[in-house]
Formats: C-alpha cells, sequence, structure tokens
C-alpha cells in the first residue's frame, strides 16, 4: 500500500532528476574531490528551485504548458516550426536516448539484489529490460496520476532513506562536511565536474514536465512554491549523501554507484551494497517513468494533441520501447546521446531567455510580472546556461 500524498507536482520533478546519471556524477564526486565540492550540489539546488517555480508560476498563470506559451510567442510559421523541431529534438530524441541509460541503471541496481537469476530462458537475449519496460509502460498508460505520484513518492523515499543511511554508514567528519558545503574552493581541474553537478539537476525537460503538471492542477501558487522547495529539497538532500558515501573512498578508483556499493562492502559490510543497489534501482525506475511522460507532453503540445490521445501513448511507447531495445541489446547509444547533451545544452539557455521573456510579458502573465530582484536572480541563471550552451557547442567543434 503506497502512502497518501496530497502534495503537489514537484515530487515528480525530484524523481525525474535524481537518475543513474546523477548519481553516477555525485559518486565521482565524492571519490575524486571529497567533500569538497558539496557546495556546488547545495548551488544547484537552490537554482532548480528558483527556476522550477518561475516556470510554474508561467504554467499557473497561463494555464498552459511551456511549449504551448513558447511557440504562441511567434506567428511566424518558419520560426514557430523551427523552435518545435529544436524542442522536439532536444527532449524527445534526448529522452529516448536517457531512457536508455534510466533502465540501465535501474537493472544494475535490480540484478544486484536478485544476483544469480537468469532471465535469458535459453536464448541469447535478456528478457529483464522488457519485463522491466512493460511494468514502466503500465504504470504509465494504465495507472491513475494519484497512483502515479504515489509510487514516485513511495520511490524516493526509499531512495532517500536508503542513501542517508548509507552516508551516515560512512562516519563523515562534521567539520570537513560543513566546510565542503559552505566554503566554495575550487581548482581549473575541477571545472567540469563543478559544470555537471550543477547542471544535472537544472535540465529542459523537467521544466517542460513540471508545466504541464502545473497547468491543470488545482493547488494554489504559493503551495506550489512550497511544494518545489521540499520535493527538490528532498532531491538535493539525496544528491548530497551519495557525495559524501563516495567521500569515504576518495581516491580509490569507483566509477559508478555500482562500483561505490561493492567498495563499501568490506567496510560497512554487505548492507551498503544491498543500501547502493536499492537507491540505484530506485532513481533508474523513477526516471524510466518520467522521461517518457516528459516527451510526451512536449510533442503533445507542439501537435496540439490531448495528454490522453493516441498520440501521447504513442510517445511514451516509442521513447520506452528505444530504452528497452537499446539496453537489451547492450548498445550504448553514445552518438545519441552525445546529440541529446548538444542539444539539451544548446535549449537550455533559448528556454532560460524565454522564461525571463514570459515572466515580464505583462498581457500573458496579467500584470504579474517579475520583480527586480527575480529579474536579477534570472540572469545571473542565463549567463550559467549560455556556458552550459557553449560547452555543448564545444562538443561540436
Amino acid at each position: 500500500m503506497f502512502p497518501k500524498f496530497n502534495g503537489g507536482p514537484a515530487i515528480i520533478i525530484t524523481a525525474a532528476f535524481i537518475g543513474p546519471g546523477t548519481i553516477t556524477l555525485c559518486v565521482l564526486a565524492g571519490v575524486q574531490n571529497g567533500f569538497s565540492l558539496l557546495w556546488a550540489m547545495l548551488l544547484s539546488i537552490f537554482i532548480t528551485i528558483f527556476i522550477q517555480n518561475t516556470t510554474a508560476r508561467i504554467s499557473y498563470t497561463t494555464r498552459k504548458g511551456l511549449a504551448e506559451s513558447l511557440l504562441l510567442q511567434t506567428s511566424n510559421p518558419i520560426f514557430k516550426f523551427l523552435l518545435a523541431l529544436l524542442l522536439i529534438s532536444a527532449i524527445f530524441i534526448g529522452n529516448a536516448a536517457y531512457e536508455a541509460g534510466n533502465l540501465s541503471g535501474a537493472l544494475i541496481g535490480l540484478q544486484s539484489i536478485i544476483s544469480g537469476r537468469d532471465f535469458y530462458f535459453g536464448t541469447r537475449f535478456d528478457f529483464l529490460p522488457v519485463f522491466l519496460g512493460a511494468l514502466v509502460a503500465g504504470l504509465i498508460l494504465l495507472g491513475s496520476n494519484k497512483l502515479l505520484k504515489n509510487l514516485l513518492v513511495s520511490i524516493v523515499l526509499l531512495m532517500s532513506v536508503s542513501f542517508l543511511i548509507t552516508a551516515v554508514l560512512t562516519k563523515p567528519n562534521l567539520q570537513n562536511l560543513i566546510h565542503g558545503l559552505f566554503m566554495p574552493t575550487f581548482n581549473a581541474k575541477e571545472t567540469l565536474t563543478i559544470v555537471g553537478l550543477l547542471g544535472t539537476t537544472v535540465v529542459p525537460y523537467n521544466l517542460f514536465l513540471h508545466a504541464a503538471l502545473v497547468k491543470g492542477d488545482h493547488f494554489s501558487l504559493q503551495s506550489l512554491q512550497w511544494d518545489t522547495v521540499f520535493a527538490v529539497g528532498l532531491g538535493g538532500l539525496v544528491s548530497l549523501c551519495i557525495i559524501i558515501s563516495a567521500a569515504a573512498l576518495e581516491g580509490q578508483p569507483v566509477e559508478s554507484a555500482s562500483d561505490l556499493g561493492q567498495a563499501l562492502a568490506p567496510l560497512y559490510g554487505g548492507f551498503a551494497t544491498t543500501l547502493m543497489s536499492l537507491g540505484l534501482f530506485a532513481a533508474g525506475i523513477t526516471s524510466a517513468i518520467t522521461a517518457p511522460m516528459a516527451a510526451a507532453f512536449v510533442v503533445c503540445e507542439c501537435f496540439g494533441w490531448r495528454t490522453n490521445s493516441a498520440g501521447y501513448k504513442s510517445i511514451v511507447l516509442l521513447v520506452l520501447a528505444t530504452g528497452v531495445i537499446l539496453s537489451s541489446l547492450q548498445i550504448r547509444p553514445i552518438e545519441v546521446v552525445r546529440f541529446a547533451q548538444i542539444t539539451n545544452g544548446i535549449l537550455l539557455p533559448v528556454v532560460g531567455f524565454f522564461l525571463i521573456f514570459l515572466v515580464n510579458n505583462s498581457k500573458l502573465m496579467q500584470g504579474k510580472i517579475a520583480s527586480v530582484t527575480s529579474n536579477i536572480i534570472l540572469s545571473v541563471i542565463e549567463l550559467f546556461f549560455l556556458f552550459l550552451g557553449v560547452k555543448s557547442l564545444g562538443l561540436i567543434f
């Protein structure tokens, strides 16, 4: 029985951004840098809360999804087509590629828990990804929104407890921990890791997902804002706990969450391995649920389809099927993921610019435009988005 949850939609955003990729990046940050980059993750949480709440405010006022609001800003069919193409490329194709990573992460955690069991059934094909994909498809397409939200809450809580206990088991030095949180220090060699930590929680598809969920919600704007603070803050706590856990093995050859669990086992027992496996499975399954939803929302908004239409279901299944096939065949979709990273990196500053434009559009916002302070903060965040965009362009040239 899932716990009764009356909160807003932000918990789904938390479920989305805490995926296998985020966990792996946090593990690497902890192993390579100890506690010294905890401040970067803390900063990323504040940025995420602010930018997600800005998106929620726009959607709450307009009662439209973010893609809808963006496409309404131009009547030029060429610009509208190019914008829709960019949105679909970055969100739909990107999420189809990342879905393979989500399912693979969930499978790594699951296989560690049920080690020894074979799902090949006498063939060379691993059917476990198919079973997992079918489960995710059923939850998205057949389950109610309330059931899905309660399920995600349950899994996020499992993930939170798992990583929190793992962090406590490592008995971190509190003085060093506090110093890492509130005393920013870094050198040039840590730039990419810092950018990764800042960018791993602020991802374009979460903005579109949040807006799509808010537009049909019944909560007040204040409730939605506090909902974001709580849910994203919880996700931040999970990320911080992973870094803290990994810091116990600073300097050791650890490259993933599964490696971290195995490396901690000699020090803290097999229980640490089980906790990390549960956490990795939870992270993978939640992202595997939310990524197809986000892609389907964006495509539906671009084409004017309803979210209960055959088009929505088709996009969900297409994204999910891509992930299942790639994870079943153990294919690493390097070039597709690379394209997704590039388009997402380019899209983020574009979306950031439009957020500033939309939240200051008096007609659209019914006179409730952003304050001077909010605009200053948004401008600073936009500069960061531009930096990420330049980094993404650097992957091309």
